[in-house]
């Protein structure tokens, strides 16, 4: 979780939304990415999405089965969809996310008997300082 922490704290210093995340594939790291939707004027460029990206390209192939997909706020129900995809073997999240999450909040995607993969989940790694990572920048844009 800290380089996915670190990825953020690089996607917060480029005035993205500070969320990272991280692929590991036997214990390495294949891809890491932060938030970048704004800077690649592209909605669909969430630190999971990138990631994701990242390591099929790494690993060359679609499915990652035997991947873990680490990232600092519970995912949306895009990167929901693209972790069921993808077939991430584990996911752990820090942040929870009660206004855009959809792994325990919203449409609980994994839950859904449409859902052809369910990762096994992990919430609150990391949770104090993704939160607080999200909150100090969405404090500073108020200001």
């Amino acid at each position: 979780m800290h380089a996915a922490l670190a990825a953020a704290h690089g996607a917060a210093a480029d005035g993205e939304v500070p969320v990272g995340a991280v692929i590991t594939c036997e214990g390495r790291i294949v891809a890491s990415a932060g938030n970048a939707p704004r800077g690649q004027c592209d909605p669909t460029a969430h630190a999971e999405i990138r990631a994701i990206r990242q390591a099929a390209q790494a690993l060359g192939r679609d499915r990652l089965e035997d991947c873990d997909l680490w990232v600092t706020l519970e995912p949306c129900a895009m990167c929901a969809g693209a972790i069921a995809h993808a077939r991430i073997a584990r996911l752990y999240y820090g942040a929870s996310d009660p206004k855009g999450g959809a792994v325990e909040h919203g449409p609980r995607l994994f839950s859904q008997p449409t859902c052809h993969h369910r990762p096994e989940i992990y919430g609150g790694i990391g949770e104090r300082e993704a939160a607080g990572l999200l909150r100090d920048f969405f404090r500073d844009r108020r200001a």
